[in-house]
């Protein structure tokens, strides 16, 4: 498989049904905007916990099915779509982290531990990643389950990050007014 193809030189790519799209589209800022995020979880890994590994790795590749869902305005069946068990499974990760911290009781300054910091960064650009798809879905086709996952995603890494710093004895700091 060659890696450059040069059909983007002119500003436009492909999305997955062929069709051209200005790099610039809002679909196109979307995923681009996932992938950056992916990027990030990836660079938290390894974070030194198995567990959060673990699930780090699932994240990643929900964050390829939310791309290859997002680059599609009309998925056959079969193709890669982000569905309400992807959702749950995000959600059953942040109720486990959750039983193992402190409650949250104000707000809390990001960063900490590097996994931890990576981990507030990423969930910084999962938001921005949804907005952008929130964007998109407002004049074309999208799955609200990979709007939804986004969204769900952000609170998952945010108590993966305090999980992690917890961990590594990192104290939560509170921003002052």
């Amino acid at each position: 498989m060659k890696i450059y193809t040069g059909r983007g030189d002119e500003g436009m790519t492909d999305l997955r049904d062929m069709s051209r799209v200005s790099k610039t589209s809002p679909r196109i800022e979307a995923y681009g905007s996932v992938d950056e995020a992916n990027t990030l979880v990836g660079t938290a890994r390894p974070t030194g916990y198995d567990d959060v590994d673990e699930t780090l790795e699932r994240i990643q590749n929900h964050l390829h099915i939310v791309q290859a869902d997002f680059a599609n305005p009309d998925p056959d069946e079969g193709d890669p779509v982000v569905t309400a068990d992807h959702v749950e499974e995000l959600e059953d990760a942040i109720d486990e982290a959750d039983e193992e911290l402190d409650p949250l009781t104000s707000f809390i300054l990001p960063g900490g531990s590097e996994a931890g910091a990576t981990l507030h960064h990423a969930r910084a650009v999962v938001r921005r990643a949804e907005r952008r798809a929130v964007d998109f879905a407002a004049d074309e086709p999208a799955n609200a389950e990979a709007i939804r996952y986004l969204n769900r995603l952000s609170d998952a890494l945010f108590v993966l990050g305090r999980l992690v710093n917890a961990r590594d004895g990192v104290p939560e700091e509170s921003p002052s007014y």
